[in-house]
């Protein structure tokens, strides 16, 4: 079977490069993305492999890399992205590069530096000029500097010098000035107070503008103070504290000459830096231009080439140390491709020695790799996120891209919204390359552009089944006109809440819709809900009941593949007649039912003698016999329908020994025949039994018998469960396809309605308001919240009542050596896909 229905086939091989030559082949290989390595120094530490040194560098190179981005981004300078994908350069670039990052990077710092030191400058220089025009107003109120000196020393002495009186001689006071932030000003204030028991005077005025932080450029708010004090001990213990509240001190002259003489000068110099600054940002601008232009693609050979080495680092040396080994797994299908890379790498490198891929023989498991594109590859991590298919296991995606947007229009089934689901899959499919390039960090629309034909697919068939349904945001389309004639007149119809729809009456023509669901259902409010109840619950066991069959013929797929024999004669096949004689037999009910009964059948076929589906069913389960619905109707649908019944319940009982002993019974007696102890791992019971170990195989040979019996009698308790729990969870089709429909309704009941009812010009407006609020419920509560909804349980029939059918998924994924997902994952550790 195609690679499309299972796993590639895989083989492990070992490789033999030249030393000279191993770094180009081992480019190439990563080009192609075809390879996974495996690790052959496994107890060997990172720090002790042969090119640890070169991946160091490497790291090297990424810091400064990332400084580089760092700054680029800071001055929002665009980054060029052309898209394309440089070839991992030659060891000996490596110089080239590392030298050409070094000189950008020390530019780069000392470009910063002396713009941090000139901007530390000018911000001195701001502070000393606001010092110098605040002071000079506080000097200004008090009259000059001696009349300031002497309130203040008035102010500031204190009662012993006052009771000194005559013996005191003239006090001359000392002040200094500085700025402080402006939010430990009041802390300051207090600590100024307290410490100096109240002998300082503080002035102090707030700075307007904001000042820039030179050391990581944010915008404070500052104030400028002067303190007044008296004496050298003051002073001391003034300047400790503003030293411990990082306040800036400056020095002001007391004459207000020297403060104009200074001001000027100050000014002066801020003109001068003001010009140097606009020089060295100018210079710093054209520096990360420069590197912004090919920022990506350094990006992009710095981390191949750290990919490169770190791959180098799982490989093997030979004793002569002139050869590397390295195992790998490689898909069967693309040997020769992997050779021909190996050959361009060699040729490259100029070595004379032609590298040497050789198959090895293997117990292990393989991984697990499924060719995928861009329709597919969303519909594979659905399965992948359930668990990985062990190798060559039934993959169950191609499938599933037909059941997953059927089972999810079911219960999503209107033409409206799936209108919108389908034109949003459409626009991000047609936009995708647009879209694509534009990578961003929002892990919602990720998703959403991911599963972009997932969501197409679902809407699409969401629009064929509102078709069915004939729903269309709650109403109906009448395309080929109604097949019903009420023969009430219309205040009968408006003012009766009671009357039904009757097939039994001359008002139906006899003839069913064209096409889905007659658009009258849709206004018939007192049994609209009665028939699409019905109607809605039996499909939904049907298609349950199909899918689960479905997916038991498909472990016969595995079973027959893996030559399980014992499988397919104890498992498959009492499996599948458990689930043909109980509920395949209850969906031909349905149909009988169907068929037979009718509102306008002679008595006793008429519908009012239709027996219950699930009363039958559950008698037959029983072995009672039922009641007749009315008198002189009969209790079955067909002749020998009770002898069927008891035959088929009777043969399902059969299938439970047989799930349950079969298989066991038969590994115990070939251990018996082959004289083989259940742990010495002789031959394989699985090949005694007719078998072969795989994928879907058992390997008995190594378990306990006690064991083998426990499993089984679980695996057969969950099957003969399941089915029952499997067949009623499908219900959740009819019981989310009957809440979204009538949470339509409801939308366009109690508010569209409402702007419907209005009329004239203020109708209008009313009614552009209502629509906007009614499409934003619509879009946000049933395309989205219902659709999400919708979207779990599907997934959760697949993973639970489909998969476990036939699916083991206990695979590993083949994780390549490739540097299209490295550079994707913005990671340059190859490592990392083991």
């Amino acid at each position: 079977m195609g690679s499309l229905f299972r796993s590639e086939e895989m083989a492990l091989c070992q490789l033999f490069l030249q030393s000279e030559a191993a770094y180009a082949c081992v480019s190439e290989l990563g080009e192609l993305g075809l390879v996974q390595f495996r690790d052959l120094n496994p107890d060997v530490n990172a720090f002790q492999r042969k090119f640890v040194n070169e991946v160091r560098r490497c790291d090297e190179m990424e810091r400064k890399l990332r400084y580089l981005e760092k700054e680029i981004k800071k001055d929002g300078i665009p980054m060029l992205d052309t898209g394309e994908s440089p070839e991992a350069p030659q060891p000996r670039e490596m110089i080239d590069l590392e030298a050409t990052f070094e000189k950008l990077e020390n530019e780069l710092r000392e470009v910063n530096q002396n713009a941090e030191a000139l901007k530390r400058n000018f911000l001195e220089l701001t502070e000393l000029k606001h010092i110098l025009r605040k002071t000079q107003v506080f000097f200004d109120e008090e009259g000059g500097l001696n009349h300031t000196t002497e309130s203040m020393t008035r102010a500031l002495i204190t009662d012993e010098v006052r009771t000194a009186g005559a013996s005191m001689g003239p006090v001359q006071l000392g002040f200094v000035a500085g700025v402080i932030l402006r939010e430990k000003l009041p802390a300051f204030e207090r600590m100024l107070w307290r410490a100096c028991r109240g002998n300082v005077f503080l002035r102090q005025a707030m700075i307007e503008s904001p000042l820039e932080d030179p050391t990581n450029g944010d915008q404070v708010y500052k104030s400028v103070f002067i303190i007044f004090f008296q004496g050298d001990q003051l002073k001391t213990r003034v300047k400790k504290i503003c030293e411990g509240f990082r306040a800036t001190l400056y020095p002001c002259p007391e004459a207000p000459a020297d403060r104009r003489e200074m001001a000027m000068g100050v000014m002066t110099r801020i003109e001068d830096l003001n010009t140097v600054l606009g020089q060295t940002q100018d210079h710093r601008h054209r520096v990360l231009v420069a590197a912004a232009k090919n920022l990506k693609n350094w990006f992009v050979k710095v981390r191949k080439i750290k990919a490169i080495y770190h791959t180098l680092n799982l490989f093997n040396l030979d004793v002569t140390q002139k050869c590397l080994i390295a195992e790998c797994w490689v898909p069967l299908l693309d040997i020769e491709t992997i050779q021909l890379a190996l050959r361009r790498g060699t040729e490259r490198s100029g070595s004379s020695v032609p590298p040497i891929l050789n198959r090895m023989q293997t117990f292990e498991n393989p991984p697990t790799y499924n060719r995928t594109n861009k329709f597919t590859k969303a519909f594979q991590a659905l399965i992948d996120a359930y668990g990985v298919a062990s190798y060559r296991e039934m993959n169950p995606a191609p499938y599933t891209i037909i059941t997953f947007p059927f089972l999810f229009a079911v219960m999503f089934g209107d033409l409206g919204h799936g209108a919108i689901m389908a034109l949003f899959g459409l626009w991000m499919i047609r936009k995708e390359k647009g879209l694509a390039a534009q990578k961003t960090d929002n892990e919602i629309w990720n998703i959403f552009f991911a599963g972009r034909y997932i969501i197409f697919l679902m809407g699409a068939f969401s629009m064929y089944t509102g078709l069915i349904y004939n729903d269309i945001f709650s109403k109906s389309l009448n395309i080929f006109g109604s097949h019903w004639h009420l023969s009430y007149n219309k205040s009968t119809v408006w003012n009766n809440n009671f009357l039904q729809l009757s097939p039994a009456t001359s008002d139906y023509e006899g003839t069913p819709y064209p096409f889905g669901l007659d658009p009258i259902w849709q206004v018939a409010t007192s049994n609209k809900i009665v028939f699409q109840n019905a109607y809605k619950m039996k499909i939904s066991i049907i298609f349950g009941v199909l899918h689960m069959i479905f997916g038991v013929i498909m472990s016969w797929h595995n079973h027959t593949y893996f030559r399980n024999r014992l499988s397919l004669i104890y498992e498959f096949i009492p499996q599948l007649v458990f689930l043909l004689v109980l509920f395949f037999y209850m969906v031909l009910l349905m149909f009988i039912k169907w068929n037979r009964y009718g509102a306008t059948n002679t008595f006793p076929m008429t519908e009012a003698c239709a027996p219950s589906i699930l009363i039958t069913f559950i008698d037959m389960v029983l072995f009672k016999t039922s009641k007749p619905p009315g008198k002189n109707c009969e209790v079955y649908m067909f002749w020998g329908q009770p002898f069927f019944q008891t035959v088929f319940v009777l043969i399902a009982l059969a299938c439970i020994p047989v799930m349950l002993l079969g298989k066991p019974i038969k590994i115990m007696q070939a251990r018996k025949l082959a004289n083989v102890q259940p742990i010495t791992g002789g031959s394989s019971d699985a090949e005694v039994g007719g078998m072969s170990n795989g994928g879907g195989g058992g390997h008995h040979d190594e378990e306990e018998m006690s064991e083998i019996f426990i499993h089984q009698g679980i695996h057969t308790i969950e099957y003969v469960l399941g089915s029952v729990s499997h067949t009623a969870s499908y219900l959740r089709l009819w019981a989310l396809s009957l809440a979204h429909a009538q949470l339509a309704e409801v939308l366009w009941t109690m508010v569209l309605s409402l702007g419907l009812n209005k009329e004239g010009w203020l109708g209008g407006i009313f009614l552009t308001v209502v629509f906007a609020f009614w499409a934003v419920l619509t879009v946000g509560i049933l395309v989205l919240m219902e659709g999400l909804s919708a979207f779990l349980h599907t997934l959760r029939l697949h993973w639970v009542e489909f998969q476990s059918k036939f699916y083991m998924g206990q695979g590993y994924a083949f994780a390549p050596f490739s540097f299209e997902s490295i550079i994707e994952n913005g990671s340059a550790v190859a490592g990392e896909t083991e």
